[in-house]
């Protein structure tokens, strides 16, 4: 009996370990050749033409003649998809953080150069991203010598301010950040769910007079968060209290539409596909940028230490520079993107210059560069563009605007100070 259980467990371990050598070559070939030929990426939801999506995997064989399989995955908070790559050394070939969070990968060296050496002339999209981006990306440089655009390339961008229903509400009362004070705004306020977007903001409102007298500049005052300017910032929301009916993430551009709230502090493209979405409602929404200033905020494509298809990631990068793709990506999502350099903005502005639609002119000569562009044969004086100006503000918004930064030690002071205001009665 002892005899036959001996050759039953030699039977059993037998089989264990073809299985588990089985399973090694299975998990070899597949890890191996399979990823590969694969490239992870990591984006918000709903933040891609699915077309552009789609399209990727044959582009890539027409350009290097070999199969790539597109895994990918969404994210909705910066933090979290931060944590998987550096805390679970999760292997994303690309990723696409807000402008905070590549400073901190940059801080962390979490980050790979981009290998554009890899692209060919013809179709190197790279050099269509906008010099405004470029040098609002450098800001981030953790170190002078780090070239910030050789880890990072703009995605999309935009501002802060308020969407707001003109049916309920006068454009002049909006002017300041100080309307969200106003008591005729009783519980018809909602804020954006986000305390570094909205302390970079209120903090230009609570040091106005010192901006306006030179005594201190708005990059400087976002940049270096200190406990008097948290305190500053903390008792304005507390005032604000009364008139703010809730904390959202997503869901503001539904309640704007309904007419249950009548101002939202949030982002530009967020405004612009509720003014969209409101509209096939017969509702009417706009937004507005408030003098004091506000944030310009960028969201980027980076490739992330732990990828393991560096080459595929940088043809994906370089594919979501193409103007097309640009183009496409902005109709589907409702945000501006990156593309507006001297290789893509004639493209650009051909779609969305429009003197029927925008009757009135903005000056994005920051944005397109000082010299006339041509167009359909016609010279297009950047500073006087027909634009959609929740996509492009006029350059005297944009000069008050200023860059957030990485919180850094001043995380949780800015985190500690949001709960309070959120458990305030």
């Amino acid at each position: 009996m002892k005899n036959e259980v001996n050759r039953a467990l030699m039977a059993k371990k037998r089989i264990s370990i073809w299985v588990m050598a089985l399973a090694a070559i299975v998990l070899t070939s597949c890890g191996g050749s399979d990823r590969a030929h694969q490239l992870k990426v990591l984006n918000w939801a709903d933040y891609i033409n699915e077309d552009v999506k789609e399209n990727f995997e044959q582009w890539y064989f027409d350009q290097t003649g070999e199969k790539v399989e597109l895994v990918y995955e969404t994210f909705d908070i910066n933090e979290t998809a931060l944590t998987k790559i550096e805390v679970g050394h999760e292997d994303y070939d690309v990723f696409c953080p807000s402008e905070y969070i590549i400073e901190r990968m940059l801080k962390k060296d979490l980050l790979i150069p981009i290998q554009k050496e890899l692209i060919a002339d013809s179709i190197y999209y790279f050099d269509n991203i906008s010099p405004f981006v470029l040098n609002k990306f450098q800001q981030m440089a953790p170190r002078d010598e780090v070239q910030v655009s050789d880890y990072t390339c703009g995605y999309m961008w935009g501002t802060t301010g308020f969407i707001y229903n003109p049916q309920f509400v006068n454009r002049e009362d909006l002017t300041s950040w100080a309307a969200i004070l106003d008591p005729k705004f009783e519980n018809r306020i909602l804020m954006k769910d986000a305390f570094r977007d909205v302390y970079s903001v209120l903090v230009l409102y609570a040091y106005a007079d010192q901006i306006e007298k030179g005594e201190v500049n708005r990059d400087e005052l976002v940049r270096n968060i200190t406990p008097e300017r948290v305190a500053a910032v903390k008792e304005i929301l507390l005032q604000a209290k009364k008139q703010i009916c809730g904390w959202e993430v997503d869901f503001g551009k539904e309640e704007m539409t309904k007419g249950k709230a009548w101002l939202n502090l949030s982002w530009s493209g967020d405004a612009q596909f509720a003014i969209e979405e409101a509209a096939e409602m017969d509702v009417m929404l706009d937004y507005i940028v408030p003098k004091e200033g506000s944030n310009v905020w960028f969201d980027g494509w980076v490739i992330p230490k732990y990828a393991k298809n560096v080459k595929a990631a940088t043809y994906f990068i370089d594919y979501m520079c193409k103007a097309e793709n640009a183009l496409l990506n902005m109709d589907e999502i409702g945000y501006v993107s990156c593309a507006g350099g001297p290789n893509a903005a004639a493209e650009i502005l051909e779609e969305m210059n429009d003197d029927e639609e925008w009757p009135e002119t903005v000056d994005a000569s920051y944005f397109f560069g000082e010299d006339p562009i041509e167009v359909d044969g016609e010279m297009l004086d950047p500073h006087a563009l027909h634009l959609n100006p929740v996509y492009y503000a006029d350059k005297s918004t944009i000069d008050r605007c200023a860059l957030m930064h990485d919180a850094g030690e001043s995380q949780e002071m800015l985190l500690e100070m949001w709960n309070e205001i959120k458990l305030a009665r």
